[in-house]
């Protein structure tokens, strides 16, 4: 029971669980699940892996690197290489590989369910009664499976605002802005979080003209305010137009540029792009699962669930971006971990949100984790902050990244760490130690008596600590 299962040819099957969804989500928990003796079999009706390793997570990546070695290609000569000819870059090379790195996650999702004797079921899943699940292949038939457990991992696709409809062509969402078939000239990107701004940077980095709109005041939103602020100078350092607390009222596409209306404090100005990029948020995948017929509880486009992700339903769970919490990857995959955990009885601790990182893959990179300083201070804490420039980083120096910072807030009595906040080259591979040390209590005075390697990045977390108790070094 290890290859993609044809409902036509198959009369009945039953497992111990059925995930609907093979995203982050849903094959980890598939994988986590074989590997604790079930018989599992996952519903998919696109690719493996899901939104995140073919159309989100992995494929912007390797847009982001290809732009990443662009630039360090044009700007070379800063560090002693000369190179003769012009340098460009190639746009429907840099889709190609992308591409390529998104097929190959997904082959490699269909290796780990081969050597996890886990069934991959092709089509479309919905719950059809009491421990089954109705399957509907690409040719409209259907076959009914059953199983003991079912987890519902449908993922989230780009929502649309009433007034900026995606035609697929001049508003687009973010995966027609990872496979164009040209580059655009100019871009106007809407919204401001994670997608929004990689897409601003990549566009960008290889020379279309980027406009960045944001309903809030200011961009990145949900991040700490000095890193908003940070990498909105070094946005517009770059030539990204950026407009925070302005909102698009209206798009004209039916000429050969678009015409986008743009509300701001003072007054509607309209902006003119040869496109027009919406990554306003996500829209759970509810739809067609059947959760009326079955009674699952639902609340504001998400499924409710408890602490390990039970419905109200018995047999019925759901996870990642269908429920509440932060829509990421990595979220996804532990929460699939603990509800299979829980299932086989191995008795898992429910899982901390206040302890979850949140990346942003632009240039510079953002990292944070847990409370933000405004957080802290609303909390009533009293806290201590420490905060250390990468322009005084030695490596930082050398390697030509000194853009950005390290920001660390403590409670001030006992030294937890409450959150951290990092702007700058590598930081994504920077925030595990944090995350860590939240999670085990290290204090304040234990990250700046923790010996850091030198020269490194990382280095900037033991001195923004030591910053905060007034004994940094190199500041």
């Amino acid at each position: 029971m290890n290859e993609t299962i044809n409902p036509k040819k198959v009369i009945h099957m039953s497992y111990d669980l059925l995930i609907i969804g093979s995203g982050p989500g849903g094959y980890v928990a598939a994988i986590r699940a074989s590997q604790l003796g079930m018989s599992v079999g996952v519903v998919e009706k696109a690719e493996l892996g899901g939104v995140c390793l073919n159309w989100g997570c992995i494929p912007t990546k390797a847009l982001l690197r290809s732009a990443e070695v662009y630039h360090n290609t044009v700007h070379a000569r800063d560090f002693g290489v000369s190179i003769q000819g012009e340098v460009k870059p190639d746009f429907e090379a840099m889709v190609s590989r992308s591409r390529e790195v998104a097929n190959g996650m997904s082959k490699g999702i269909q290796f780990l369910f081969r050597k996890n004797k886990i069934d991959h079921i092709q089509g479309e899943g919905k719950l059809a009664g009491k421990q089954t699940v109705e399957v509907t292949d690409g040719d409209g038939q259907k076959q009914q499976y059953t199983a003991q457990h079912i987890i519902l991992a449908t993922g989230a696709r780009s929502r649309e605002l009433p007034n900026l409809k995606q035609d697929g062509k001049k508003v687009i969402g973010y995966r027609e802005a990872m496979t164009l078939d040209k580059q655009p000239q100019s871009m106007i990107v809407v919204g401001s979080g994670a997608i929004g701004s990689e897409f601003a940077d990549f566009y960008n980095a290889i020379g279309t003209d980027v406009t960045l709109v944001e309903v809030l005041p200011r961009i990145v939103p949900i991040e700490d305010e000095e890193v908003s602020k940070h990498l909105a100078r070094t946005f517009k350092k770059k030539g990204i137009k950026v407009m925070t607390n302005a909102s698009i009222e209206s798009v004209d596409t039916g000429g050969e540029m678009v015409q986008a209306t743009i509300k701001t404090k003072k007054g509607e100005e309209t902006r003119e792009a040869e496109m027009v990029l919406s990554a306003v948020g996500i829209a759970s995948n509810l739809e067609g699962l059947g959760l009326e017929q079955m009674g699952i509880e639902t609340e504001k486009d998400k499924i409710k669930v408890d602490e390990f992700y039970r419905t109200n339903v018995e047999g019925i769970y759901a996870i990642g971006d269908i429920i509440r919490g932060p829509a990421l990857a990595h979220v996804a995959s532990a929460e699939g971990i603990a509800c299979v955990e829980h299932i086989a009885g191995e008795n898992p601790d429910p899982l901390d949100y206040n302890n979850m990182p949140s990346c942003t893959y632009t240039t510079p990179e953002i990292a944070s984790v847990g409370m933000t300083e405004k957080d802290a201070r609303e909390a009533g804490y009293e806290i201590k902050v420490g905060k250390f420039p990468f322009t005084a980083s030695g490596k930082a120096s050398a390697a030509g990244e000194k853009d950005g910072f390290v920001k660390l807030i403590f409670e001030a009595q006992y030294g937890e760490l409450l959150g951290g906040h990092m702007i700058g080259a590598h930081v994504t591979e920077m925030i595990g130690e944090l995350v860590v040390g939240k999670k085990i209590e290290t204090t304040g005075k234990e990250f700046i008596k923790s010996v850091h390697p030198h020269p490194t990045m990382s280095e900037a977390i033991m001195e923004a600590a030591a910053a905060a108790y007034d004994e940094v070094i190199h500041i």
